[in-house]
């Protein structure tokens, strides 16, 4: 199996590239995310690979980082997706917004891209969301109030402070009430807590995150 490509990137299409690898080449199909990320044609680049192997063909899925590839080979433990609408997942969601997106059970979120509606999305929350444990530094859904913090800047100590995750939380239900997607509630909370700093109260962060919004 092919797990990494290292070459020329020779051609760039809507949905693949084309690596030259000492004079062989090796067409890997990308999500948008990591053909937004190749560097200019007939220039070096890398690309981690994910091989599939069907009695009718070897499809080559290519990668920018290693997260992404992580996150293809869990889409495709869902029943109903398959390799390519996994892609077209990663292309509407980079990892870190995927990992939120299923902790949230944001499936507003998860329909963004095609050929994902409400019932499939579904599935999909339901069931990743067990196994994000398999993916480094991933958390629970538990963990999640926390996880706000962490990703907004606190690192591991937000774990530690639990008034400080009860907080977090407050706000993002505050702006879910008020219309606003999980996700898009836990993007804003971050980024207010980051900018806040310290151990700001509930309200504080709910003040900062609609300023947030409003930008």
């Amino acid at each position: 199996m092919i797990a990494r490509l290292s070459g020329i990137l020779e051609e760039v299409a809507s949905d693949c590239a084309v690596i030259d690898v000492h004079g062989v080449g090796y067409l890997a199909f990308c999500s948008t995310r990591t053909l937004g990320q190749l560097p200019q044609r007939d220039t070096p680049v890398r690309l981690f690979v994910e091989t599939h192997v069907r009695e009718d063909h070897i499809h080559l899925y290519g990668f920018i980082d290693a997260a992404e590839r992580e996150w293809f080979r869990l889409l495709v433990t869902v029943q109903g997706v398959g390799a390519r609408l996994a892609l077209s997942i990663l292309s509407a969601l980079a990892p870190q917004r995927l990992r939120l997106a299923v902790l949230a059970a944001d499936k507003k979120a998860l329909a963004e891209a095609e050929g994902v509606g409400p019932r499939l999305a579904a599935r999909i929350v339901n069931e990743l969301k067990e196994k994000l444990g398999s993916l480094d530094g991933a958390e629970t859904a538990e963990a999640l109030p926390a996880a706000i913090l962490a990703l907004a800047g606190g690192g591991e100590a937000a774990a530690d402070k639990p008034e400080d995750a009860a907080g977090a939380a407050e706000a993002v239900s505050a702006l879910v009430n008020l219309g606003y997607s999980r996700l898009e509630a836990l993007a804003a909370v971050g980024a207010a807590a980051r900018q806040l700093g310290g151990s700001p109260a509930a309200a504080a962060l709910i003040r900062a995150s609609l300023k947030e919004m409003a930008r």
